[in-house]
């Protein structure tokens, strides 16, 4: 078993998989103890159809169980993985990741690309303080391309756009390389890159920063063909294109700079970023190591100081959406309750409790924002805000399981048959219902003492609670059987026991 000051990074790139491990020092420094790099050029597993073909599944699971023998003695808390665009592109990608998940040998989380550049530039913050300059980072990863403006801890514009090194030079240099090819190439990205480039200059920064493989070997290629450079700029990299013309490939250029595991994808890289300085007037760039895997490292610390981005992203949603924030504590406050009581009765895992807990008290606290778009059938529009937003902190599958929190908390729980597969989850759910139900005076309410949700043997579930109570709530007491209707519905017995 490794010291709980010991943290590890998985970045599941669409070029490279990595595994970083650090120790944590006082005021969350970071040492770097082990890493692993391996390309495992998942995105070039992708045909036409989006799917992962069969060598570059294989590729990834040997590539992970490596990862998850390294990994033997972390505990959940201490690991970390994130997966981007080739996952979230990947139609059969549903199939893949529960043996991903069992050959690394933890959870696995396909972030949003929004989501990715927000980590991104957490990474780049903390390792290089902007001083108070406006940073605007680029980071090319092998099929996608995240871009973000800020100058505080958190940015203030985060884009990402289906550009990378892979996808690129598979689309555009898989043969003799021509000016043609280049040209197309770079039209093509500058075309994705004027959706944001507007927006991108309104804003304006005052630094370019480049992150990643992509951008680290066109600064060492650079440096090699001119010992005096220290930055990108669009004429050194216009030379280089030019080298790789005349050759015909970029092996055939043979850049004394370049690592050997870069060469099948600098191309497609070096044309999304000459396109980035022309669409966006950039005049040069600085490189930094900075990386999603450190965002990863310095997201993950602030979860275990109670600085858990998920919260700030809860408080967010509430203002933008106009949610209570009263009510949503009134609510979570009384799901988790109900959640603990069932949980203890059926001796649950501590851990697995735990889990559910900081589920229900999102859900809890963001159950009515879709009360700002309509308020028939608002459970419909909050489910759908929690699954499609971007959500920073969360990652997509979290958000699922928010969205169907939410989603069956009131109405017919018929809905919920096809979607819900798992025990706790409809644990979970029941407690999110009752609590909305009983707070929905929108007051403060204490519960009568004694009032507990237990288990019927496994059959359904009893609410003890006082008949006194009841008899002075009587709105209370006919929605609760109401709630016993609809649970029947499901073939999940639900009654009340008055005490």
């Amino acid at each position: 078993m490794t010291t709980p000051n010991i943290l590890a990074s998985v970045d599941l790139g669409s070029n490279s998989f990595r595994l970083q491990i650090c120790e944590v020092h006082p005021n969350s420094q970071l040492k770097v103890i082990d890493s692993f790099k391996e390309m495992v050029r998942f995105a070039g597993g992708l045909d036409e159809q989006k799917n992962l073909d069969e060598a570059s599944q294989k590729r990834a699971l040997e590539c992970l169980a490596r990862f998850g023998e390294r990994l033997k003695g972390f505990q959940p808390e201490q690991v970390r993985a994130v997966a981007t665009n080739t996952f979230r592109v990947a139609k059969n990608i549903t199939d893949f990741v529960p043996r991903a998940e069992a050959a690394l040998g933890f959870p696995i989380e396909i972030i949003a690309g929004r989501e990715e550049a927000r980590l991104i530039y957490t990474g780049v913050v903390h390792t290089l303080p902007p001083k108070g300059d406006k940073m605007l980072v680029i980071d090319i990863g092998g099929g996608s391309t995240e871009f973000v403006i800020g100058s505080e801890l958190q940015p203030a514009l985060t884009e990402s756009l289906p550009l990378g090194c892979v996808t690129y030079s598979m689309r555009f240099f898989s043969n003799k390389i021509s000016q043609k090819d280049f040209q197309a190439a770079i039209t093509a990205a500058r075309n994705e890159i004027q959706r944001i480039g507007k927006m991108m200059k309104r804003s304006g920064w005052d630094i370019a920063i480049g992150t990643s493989g992509s951008a680290k070997a066109i600064r060492d290629v650079l440096a090699a063909e001119n010992p005096q450079t220290h930055d990108i700029t669009y004429e050194g990299m216009k030379k280089i294109a030019d080298k790789i013309i005349q050759a015909g490939s970029v092996k055939k250029a043979r850049f004394s700079g370049m690592k050997s595991d870069r060469i099948e994808v600098f191309a497609g890289g070096l044309s999304v970023m000459m396109a980035a300085f022309e669409e966006l007037g950039i005049e040069k760039m600085t490189v930094t190591d900075a990386a999603l895997r450190d965002g990863v490292f310095y997201d993950l610390i602030g979860r275990q100081i109670n600085e858990d981005m998920r919260d700030q992203t809860t408080k967010e949603f509430q203002q933008r959406y106009h949610a209570s924030p009263n009510q949503g504590k009134r609510v979570a406050a009384a799901a988790q309750k109900f959640m603990e009581s069932i949980c203890h009765a059926l001796n649950a895992p501590v851990q697995e409790l735990s889990y559910w807990q900081q589920y229900i008290n999102w859900a809890g606290m963001l159950h009515e924002i879709g009360i700002d778009i309509a308020h028939t059938g608002y459970h419909k529009h909050s489910a759908y805000i929690l699954e499609h937003a971007d959500m920073p902190g969360f990652s997509r599958k979290e958000q699922h399981t928010l969205s169907l929190l939410v989603l069956g908390h009131r109405g017919d729980i018929r809905k919920m048959v096809d979607l819900v597969d798992d025990q706790m989850m409809w644990f979970a759910i029941l407690s999110l219902r009752l609590a909305t139900l009983f707070c929905r005076a929108r007051m403060p309410l204490e519960l009568p003492p004694y009032t507990q949700l237990r288990s019927d043997n496994g059959n359904g579930f009893i609410l003890r609670i006082s008949q006194n109570w009841l008899n002075e709530h009587p709105l209370i007491n006919g929605a609760l059987g109401y709630e016993s209707e609809q649970w029947q519905k499901v073939d999940i017995p639900f009654s009340v026991q008055p005490q």
